[in-house]
């Protein structure tokens, strides 16, 4: 049976499509994950599958001292990766980015273990940069990002089959929404968005009086004495049902939910985030307004929030884009790939 050891973390963004692909292969293959502790381990380790732990240092992008340390716990951590390969011996490693992921590529790169990674977003982020030529393919998510790399390869984003297959009526049911009013989804992204949660709940008797609305709001962010036709979840494991009972979206411009969005045909407005950020939610928000799939609002303008979400409901042309858009999920072309590598390479 062939292993195929996934890496990648440091948010919800580079774990949930790792996911999707080891869901896919579990009963025929030896899967395993290499990630640091935190989200990744927890989402994984919830999963039922094996996770091995290597602590790998974070670049802040900002002059700190912490940064000084980066050289040391990076030698660390890339020593704990290959002694873990060399005992575990993957045919193939995985990476969908992120810092974690970077031990784990150096290792395999050093015991010659094919590698392939994936990157989310429209500019590849720092570790793809880093690690693109130790590995036999850069693919990505957009077609755009592939022509950057040597060996690149476009094939879209992998995405978990049940966000595709939610039923309607019964995720209606599921949360209590009676069908008289268009359903508004929100999504904060993993860990929750302050901006967003604020600016939806500023205007809550305003949206509530056109939508009713489920709001993923992130891990300790539900507010008490919620009114009706307003329900919070911190998270969401059956994203298949909040896809399916919503009418539209208001997102953050993450890689994974744009896509899903796109995927599932939901008219959306996207509120990229800019500060703490290299500006990748930025760039994925345009390219998407670009060509006519979202809206976008920036985040100083949330107080415009219920006219931007009215102009997103009555734009008929977003809906053709969509109904129209070609992109399928990437899951069939990248699960190929791991298909073309023999188990004898390792």
């Amino acid at each position: 049976m062939k292993h195929i050891l996934f890496t990648g973390g440091g948010s919800a963004g580079h774990v949930v499509p790792n996911l999707a692909l080891m869901n896919e292969i579990r009963y025929s293959h030896r899967v395993s994950y290499m990630g640091t502790g935190g989200m990744e381990e927890a989402l994984v380790t919830q999963a039922g599958y094996p996770f091995f732990r290597v602590d790998t240092p974070k670049l802040v992008r900002a002059f700190t001292p912490k940064n000084l340390l980066i050289p040391h716990r990076l030698r660390l951590a890339k020593r704990m990766a290959k002694e873990i390969l060399q005992r575990e011996r993957p045919d193939l490693v995985f990476s969908k980015g992120g810092y974690a992921s970077y031990p784990a590529v150096w290792a395999a790169h050093k015991l010659r273990i094919p590698v392939f990674t994936h990157e989310s977003d429209l500019s590849p982020g720092l570790c793809t940069r880093l690690i693109a030529k130790k590995c036999r393919m850069v693919l990505t998510c957009f077609a755009e990002t592939a022509s950057l790399f040597a060996n690149g390869k476009y094939v879209g984003a992998p995405v978990r089959r049940e966000v595709l297959n939610g039923d309607r009526e019964r995720a209606r049911r599921k949360y209590g929404f009676a069908g008289n009013k268009p359903v508004l989804l929100v999504l904060g992204g993993g860990s929750g968005s302050r901006a967003l949660n604020e600016g939806v709940r500023a205007a809550l008797p305003q949206l509530l009086a056109r939508y009713d609305i489920l709001h993923l709001c992130g891990a300790g962010n539900v507010c008490s004495d919620a009114p009706a036709g307003y329900v919070q979840r911190e998270f969401e494991r059956d994203m298949g049902s909040a896809y399916a009972c919503c009418d539209l979206a208001l997102s953050r411009a993450g890689s994974n939910a744009a896509f899903e969005l796109l995927l599932t045909r939901t008219p959306a407005l996207l509120v990229p985030l800019a500060r703490a950020s290299r500006g990748d939610q930025v760039e994925n928000a345009h390219y998407f307004l670009m060509h006519g799939w979202a809206h976008v609002l920036a985040e100083r303008e949330l107080a415009a929030l219920p006219a931007a979400l009215k102009e997103l409901e009555e734009d008929e042309e977003v809906k053709r884009a969509l109904a129209a858009c070609p992109v399928t999920p990437a899951n069939a072309r990248i699960l190929a790939l791991f298909s073309a590598i023999p188990a004898a390479e390792a």
